[in-house]
């Protein structure tokens, strides 16, 4: 396949923004007026079967009959094709690195046929991670170090991190036992703190270039220099938001989360692998093990979304380039005059 080679006349449009305040619904409204396709940048939602406690939007597989390829298949919702979601079997492992090939790989195919590239999600490092060619480290996973860890608490990582590494502790999930494990084992391996998102610059060696059989998207896009890119942040009200966070909680549980949970156990997937998920997945699983109640279940995940939301502005807020908006009005003007 032959990728175009990214120019300014390539543009990218972004839409960030805390969990529940709207992005989904309003990325495909965006796509279908300004012809674009979505690259869902969700750490969770990319995971089969993990559909109700991910918020994932109620899409189906469709081969695309257009490109003659039987194999050639796309998520998609509404008539909009979805990118990098609904496709790794929640068993197995998927990390920052594998997405931002992924990623590349899908916004060079939309480029190819000519449509307008929409990246929407509120895993704010793995945005980043594509938008700003991050130089992610190359450390193997190292079983032992891991089982070490994860013996101690959430609190115990979080207080090692840190010490050891100030500025990624204001921005981790500091109850994520996955994540913090990951980020200290990095540390611990490379002696040195988790690299910043730093823009590579134009030359350097991608370090995905090894990944497959498949030509690098990221060199063929010429994606350290060339972005074109409007950021779009939506951000209601702290109190709306709170409110959107409980309704769309209780729908959630309505519909059948917890169904959803003990049939991924059923699967096969451990409660540890469950509650290594965060949110949804940790407290669903604690309450079908009975260390919760259902109300000390409801009452804490709701607590934790609340922060995670917090979390997620908090990045969010470091990157001047994002234009917050109050309307989705205002957000369409925005893009008509982006594309101009």
């Amino acid at each position: 396949m032959a990728y175009p080679i990214m120019n300014n006349s390539h543009k990218i449009l972004i839409i960030v923004g805390p969990t529940s305040s709207g992005k989904s619904e309003l990325v495909v409204k965006l796509a279908k007026k300004f012809n674009g396709e979505i690259i869902s940048c969700d750490s969770r939602q990319i995971y089969k079967g993990m559909d109700l406690g991910t918020g994932k939007i109620p899409g189906k597989w469709n081969v695309d009959k257009t490109r003659g390829h039987a194999f050639c298949q796309h998520f998609v919702y509404k008539n909009i094709i979805h990118h990098c979601i609904d496709f790794i079997n929640p068993k197995r492992k998927y990390s920052a690195a594998l997405f931002q090939y992924d990623a590349k790989k899908a916004i060079a195919d939309v480029l190819r046929r000519g449509k307008l590239p929409i990246l929407c999600g509120g895993t704010a490092h793995w945005i980043d991670a594509v938008v700003y060619n991050q130089q992610i480290p190359d450390v193997k996973p190292n079983a032992k170090l891991r089982k070490r860890l994860a013996r101690l608490s959430a609190e115990c990582l979080f207080a090692r991190i840190s010490r050891l590494d100030p500025k990624r502790a204001k921005t981790i999930d500091r109850h994520n036992k996955r994540r913090l494990i990951r980020a200290l084992e990095i540390v611990i391996s490379t002696g040195k703190p988790v690299p910043p998102l730093d823009v590579i610059p134009s030359g350097a060696k991608n370090p995905l270039t090894k990944l497959d059989n498949l030509r690098d998207p990221s060199a063929a896009l010429g994606m350290t220099q060339n972005f074109n890119v409007l950021w779009i942040g939506i951000n209601p009200p702290r109190p709306v938001l709170i409110s959107k966070i409980k309704t769309r909680l209780k729908q959630r549980l309505k519909a059948g989360m917890i169904n959803e949970v003990a049939r991924l156990h059923r699967q096969g997937l451990s409660w540890k692998r469950l509650e290594s998920f965060g949110l949804e997945y940790k407290f669903v699983s604690l309450y079908l093990q009975k260390k919760l109640t259902c109300e000390q279940m409801f009452e804490q995940l709701f607590t934790a979304i609340k922060q995670y939301s917090r979390r997620q502005m908090t990045w969010w807020k470091r990157n001047k380039d994002i234009r917050w908006m109050a309307s989705p009005t205002k957000t369409v003007k925005s893009v008509e005059k982006f594309l101009k």
